[in-house]
């Protein structure tokens, strides 16, 4: 087996980890309304679908991950990057589904109801960073800074809220974003 095979598979079995970690979690498989459904609409069951608006954040994960890996770990090949990048975006869906941050998400942000990701939602999380970290390898540059603006601009745009207005309102809540976002 190839070093790329064995990073790819690794990075394969930590995410099967992570799944199975978050069963032991508690976490639903599916849906907590028992269907499986493509897109999540915005409410409190879009995190328990395949994809919703924060996939666009997940992309832009793994976007970032590959620029701080070529940045910070130029000798090290671009698959153990990869893994690296999977364990840190599995690490994160481990810690947005606990309690604590389930719970901050609730009182810190508009996502009144949140319930937590199902796994098969937080699967496709990771596996969404995967997507951000090839588009980056495979993208020039400029283009990859566009595609960063328009991921943030469409969700901003059409739900108020993005990767970066999650991450301001989940570290320091402000009541005027808040109202803002909840078209007040």
């Amino acid at each position: 087996m190839s070093k790329t095979h064995r990073a790819l598979a690794a990075s394969f079995l930590v995410l099967l980890a992570a799944a199975a970690i978050l069963w032991l979690m508690g976490r639903p498989p599916i849906c907590t309304c028992h269907r499986i459904e493509l897109w999540g609409d915005v409410g409190p069951q879009q995190s328990q679908m395949l994809l919703d608006w924060y996939s666009f954040s997940h992309v832009i994960h793994g976007i970032l991950f590959y620029a701080a890996g070529a940045l910070l770990l130029k000798k090290v090949p671009v698959e153990r990057r990869l893994l690296y990048a999977t364990l840190v975006e599995s690490a994160w869906e481990l810690v947005e589904n606990s309690p604590v941050i389930i719970n901050r998400y609730r009182v810190a942000t508009i996502a009144l109801g949140y319930r937590g990701d199902s796994i098969l939602n937080s699967v496709s999380d990771v596996l969404m960073m995967g997507l951000g970290f090839w588009l980056a390898k495979r993208l020039p540059l400029w283009a990859t800074i566009m595609l960063v603006v328009i991921l943030e601009l469409i969700p901003l745009a059409i739900i108020r809220d993005n990767l970066t207005l999650n991450v301001w309102m989940l570290l320091a809540p402000n009541n005027a974003i808040r109202h803002w976002q909840a078209g007040a």
